[in-house]
């Protein structure tokens, strides 16, 4: 007898009944956070002590998640998100939360993750570095997308778990003079005969200018070029086309590149697209002066910096005379890192190319160490933590932007003879649930 398939039904996937919750606190992620018959239930866009009702989007064993239909009971913390994009865009997702709350919520949770899963107190928790909380971005790189059927260009940010790209007009958490440059730029865009050759565009306020990089996937006409650069000149920014070999022409502005400064541009740090740096220049620069304060180097001192970039810290750190040794995993960034160093007149740092997340143990650079400071991305840095016992610095001091993964690197830093001194929140990116963060570790006598 011929058997036919029969699709069984996804039961994390059915839809609940609308069920009335209340909100009893936010998860790291930002979710409000309730209970249903004995399981978790996370729901974006909720917040503490509201009463919210949902309807149950997925179940699974031990949590569910809930869509938000409506506020029955609204918080005290809540406020009226500033960007009309809100809704939709995919990147700030706590705009609907007072900034003292966002703030108190990030430091709470990063107290608490540290001090779940490494077992360890801070013997000080410090006051939260902090800066404005809008329009604070330097940079930012916004998607395009070419609707073949009405042959336009949208320029904006990707929707919420989503690759449609929101045509927005403004945003309020880039630098104004790059917010306001957005609809000039897109409308310039649908201009061009090549349009549909246009990738991302990156979007750049340096401390010598505002710069546009435009992702091209094959050579632009000289008529179009023509257009670009009398939009450059119109605007006053400096304008690059960069190919699929990551390679930049410039359209206007003679080779400059941009940089930012610390110290009056005592300190200057040259960066290209593609280049990390953090985004928030009036938090990044509170956060060097932290870590060079937590470590104090001095002249005939050793400091290794890992996951160094183009020298953030290791050329702050190197000023006062102490031996500074960066290491990063792009060449490209070690580099632009060497440049800056050079052009800076800091002769006592060098810059090193490996991969910090394999055997280590062969490096040149690897031995005893005065201080140490670690930057690393989202995985954080588990395998360069192992060699620790043969670095031995009196003191480390660790910059996440994950506190799950500081946690977990935490409790390998204290199994090998180190204490938690101190920890302090960063708020690099207000309105988000985004965590950047400091501690200082030191060993014990």
């Amino acid at each position: 007898m011929a058997q036919f398939f029969k699709a069984k039904p996804n039961r994390s996937k059915q839809l609940s009944s609308k069920l009335s919750l209340k909100v009893t606190q936010l998860d790291h992620l930002g979710a409000g956070i309730a209970h249903h018959d004995g399981k978790i239930v996370f729901i974006n866009g909720a917040l503490p002590d509201e009463t919210v009702s949902v309807q149950l989007t997925e179940q699974k064993k031990k949590f569910a998640r809930g869509k938000l239909l409506k506020i029955e009971k609204r918080s005290a913390q809540r406020v009226s998100p500033l960007c009309p994009h809100f809704d939709k865009c995919g990147g700030c997702d706590l705009q609907h939360l007072d900034i003292d709350a966002q703030r108190k919520h990030k430091a709470n949770t990063l107290v608490d993750l540290v001090g779940k899963f490494a077992q360890a107190q801070a013997g000080e928790v410090c006051d939260t570095l902090s800066g404005n909380a809008w329009h604070y971005r330097r940079r930012a790189r916004l998607a395009t997308w070419f609707d073949k059927n009405t042959k336009h260009i949208s320029l904006g940010f990707r929707a919420s778990s989503s690759s449609d790209v929101i045509e927005i007009q403004s945003c309020a958490v880039l630098a104004e003079p790059l917010s306001a440059l957005i609809p000039d730029l897109a409308f310039m865009l649908n201009q061009l005969s090549g349009k549909k050759a246009l990738g991302h565009v990156e979007l750049t306020q340096a401390d010598n200018g505002n710069f546009v990089v435009l992702r091209v996937t094959k050579a632009l006409s000289d008529k179009d070029k023509a257009r670009l650069v009398e939009f450059a000149n119109k605007h006053q920014v400096i304008l690059l086309l960069q190919d699929d070999d990551a390679q930049c022409e410039h359209l206007n502005g003679a080779g400059e590149q941009p940089y930012y400064g610390f110290d009056d541009n005592q300190v200057k740090l040259n960066f290209s697209p593609g280049n990390f740096i953090q985004v928030n220049g009036q938090v990044n620069q509170a956060m060097v002066s932290q870590a060079v304060e937590w470590l104090s180097p001095k002249a005939g001192e050793r400091v290794l910096d890992l996951f160094c970039g183009i020298g953030n810290f290791s050329l702050p750190l190197a000023k006062d005379g102490a031996e500074v040794i960066g290491v990063e995993g792009v060449q490209a960034m070690v580099e632009q890192a060497r440049v800056n160093a050079k052009q800076s007149g800091l002769d006592k740092v060098s810059f090193y190319h490996a991969d910090l997340s394999a055997d280590l143990s062969k490096e040149p650079w690897l031995g005893k160490v005065d201080k140490m400071l670690i930057d690393p991305a989202r995985a954080g840095a588990y395998e360069s933590m192992q060699s620790l016992k043969k670095l031995k610095p009196k003191a480390l001091v660790y910059v996440s932007c994950n506190p799950a993964s500081l946690a977990r690197d935490s409790e390998v830093i204290l199994k090998q003879g180190y204490q938690l001194k101190k920890i302090g929140l960063v708020d690099m990116f207000p309105q988000t649930h985004h965590l950047e963060s400091m501690a200082l570790f030191e060993l014990k006598n």
